[in-house]
This record gives C-alpha cells, structure tokens and sequence, in this order.
C-alpha cells in the first residue's frame, strides 16, 4: 500500500509496517529478542549464504530495525537506512566505511562537539587526519583538498551557529575529485532538506532528536545507496553499535508524528526567532528564516523550513547568560534537541566545552552564545517565558 502513497505523513505512518499477520495488532509487536531460530539447519545455511531473507541476532538485524529503516530511507530518498545505537555510531561507522590509515577529512568547523572529538582526538589514532575549515564559501573547499582525501563532512545547519553550506556547490567540487560527500542532517531532518536529492552521497542522523522527538532514545541512523550501506552494515557488526530493540520500537512510532512535530516546530523557531530579534538584551540572533541570516537566501533554496533550533547572543557578557538560562521556566536547562519540550543549553559550558578554544573561535561559539532548541508548546508562553527571563 505504501507505494501507492504521495502525501508526507501517510507514509511516515504506514512505510515499513502492516497489522500484525498473528494478532491483527495495528502496531508492529515489540521484537525484544537477542536471537531467532531456524525451522532447519538448511534455513539457517541458506541465510548465512544471503539466500534467504530473515534475521539470525539482533546485532546483525531485527524487525524493528527494519520498520525504522524503512521510514528513514524513504523519507531521505535513499536506497536503504541503517539504525544505530547513537547519532555518534553512525557518524562514526560511515566515516569508518569509507577512511582508512592515510586518508584525509574535510569537515565544518562548527560542528556537534561530539563529532569534532571523533575527527580531532580518535581518528588520528589510527592515521586519518581531518582539516576543519568554514565551508560558507564552497570554492574555499578546493584550497583545502589533497591526494589524500576521501570524504567532506558538513553540518547544514550547523551546531551550534546555524552556519549554511552550499550542499549542490559542494558536492559538485567533491565529485569533481571523486570524493564523498556526507551530511549531518540532524538539525533540518528530511522534512526540511533533503541532502541525498541535492547530490550528496549519503546522510546521518541523530535518531535521538527529531526523528524520535520525545527525548526519550538514544539512536542514529545512516542512509545512502545500498552498496555505502552494505559497507556501513559491515563496520557496525564488527564495531557492536548496536540499537536495541525497543528503542528501534520507540523511534518508529516516533517517526510517525516527525512531519507534524517538525512543521509546528518551524512555526515556533520563527515565531521566537523574530521576537528576539527585536530584543534590546539581545545583540544578535542566528536563524536561517531571519532575512538577517547572511544565508537566508541559500536556507530559502535548499530547505523547505528552517527548524526548531535557534542561537542567541546577549549582552552583558557571562552575568547576563548565567541570569537568563537561570529565570528560564518553561525551557529545561539540558542538552540535546528535537524534542516536544524546549531545551536551553550554553554551548561552550555543555556539548563544546571540550573544544579547544581556537575551533571554537573558528566555528563562530563564544560565551555569550546560547542555543534554544523549541518543541511543540504554544509560541506565545514560549515568548512569555523568555522575554521574563531577560526582563
């Protein structure tokens, strides 16, 4: 039935799933399983051999894997998806499919921290060495590129000062060289911008955030052609990176409600985006829908809204950002994003502080930046709650 499907939320409601053929359950039964067994042992040769569908250990798949995959794949316009046990996994086992010892990285400069520990502190342990750079001006990419290299990385938008990158610019340069282009797409998801339609080769997800919207798992995802995600598939059995089963359940009821959640989140990231703007506490806002955002020109081409996630800096310095997180009500004081409930977070005290100062500087995230991450509550109590914060 699925195929027959156009419209956004039918699919993300059915892809992947049908009524139970056992129970009739309208919802697909929680599979909390670490094996499955074989009616024969043939079956299970026949399995081994890929000539039969199935699973054999939850490590190496399971059914509610694949409803989640299903839906993923579909809503990136990719082959197939891949679910993981965090968003880091699966940054780190698509970098990992395709990077070796000797290899080189081109990544943003402002990216999730956990991911600048992965390109900065790990990966030249065993011999990959990653360039940081800002990529707002994609011919700045060709100054950086080497024999070496084999993969760009970006963030768009990028955590945590909402810089833009030119996803069909880059991508043109990097296949020019015959690089791969892999994109964070946490911060827009696929409701808002589909990177994989503007020419790069595969994207990433923290499951966490939006796609699962109710802080409450702890996932990723990868999704690409079919031959990166076999590869992909290869690197996490050996790696272990496995999701468990009722966090793939969890993360696919989710997704169910990701393009209504989304849009009501754009909504309010707008909404708050404009009130702060006209704030005389506030000395500048970034946000890709504010005509003010030096690239809300480029965020208007290759993307559909501009997010729930908004960054802020205020004047008066560590004082002012200390007094406003603290009178902060309706927002929780927390990392992560994405979620039905608005978050509130410092970077450079929380997910950057690990950053060494001159990254941090190069990525634009300085002490008076504060990230606002608004879920689904009405956009006036949010605007209530932090206009008495910085009252």
């Amino acid at each position: 039935m699925a195929e027959t499907l156009k419209g956004l939320n039918s699919l993300l409601v059915h892809e992947g799933e049908a009524p139970d053929p056992v129970s009739g359950s309208v919802t697909s039964p929680i599979y909390q399983t670490s094996t499955f067994a074989f009616p024969t042992n043939q079956s299970m040769a026949d399995f081994m051999n890929e000539q039969k569908e199935g699973y054999i250990y939850t490590r190496l798949g399971n059914p509610n894997f694949t409803v989640a995959e299903a839906k993923i794949a579909k809503l990136e316009g990719a082959e197939k998806a891949l679910m993981l046990s965090s968003g880091m996994a699966a940054v780190a086992t698509a970098l990992m499919a395709l990077c070796g010892a000797g290899d080189h990285l081109i990544a943003h400069a402002d990216i999730y921290g956990g991911t600048f520990g992965l390109l900065h502190d790990l990966l030249p342990r065993f011999g990959v060495e990653t360039t940081f750079m800002d990529l707002r001006d994609p011919s700045a990419l060709r100054g950086a590129l080497r024999s070496e290299t084999k993969v760009v990385y970006l963030e768009t938008p990028s955590n945590p000062t909402l810089r833009l990158a030119d996803i069909a610019a880059i991508a043109e340069i990097a296949h020019r060289k015959g690089l791969r282009l892999i994109v964070d797409n946490t911060f827009a998801t696929p409701v808002n911008q589909r990177p994989l339609a503007l020419g790069a080769d595969a994207v990433v997800h923290s499951g966490t955030k939006y796609l699962n919207g109710h802080s409450d798992v702890i996932a990723g995802a990868v999704a690409g052609p079919a031959e990166f995600i076999l590869a992909c598939s290869d690197v996490a059995r050996k790696l272990g990176g496995t999701l468990n089963a009722f966090d793939a359940w969890l993360l696919g009821r989710g997704l169910k409600t990701l393009a209504l959640r989304v849009q009501k989140q754009n909504e309010n990231g707008q909404a708050v985006a404009e009130y702060l703007e006209g704030h005389p506490a506030i000395a500048e806002v970034l946000y890709p829908g504010l005509q003010s955002h030096p690239q809300h020109e480029l965020a208007k081409r290759q993307m559909k809204g501009f997010g729930g996630v908004l960054s802020v800096r205020l004047r008066g310095g560590q004082p002012a950002v200390d007094r406003f997180l603290d009178r902060v009500q309706l927002f929780g004081r927390a990392v992560s994003l994405g979620s039905v409930e608005s978050l509130i977070t410092q970077p450079v005290a929380a997910v950057h502080r690990f950053v060494p100062p001159e990254f941090q500087g190069m990525g634009g995230i300085t002490a008076d930046l504060v990230r606002i991450a608004v879920g689904i509550e009405d956009a006036e109590d949010l605007i209530r709650d932090l206009g008495q914060a910085l009252a």
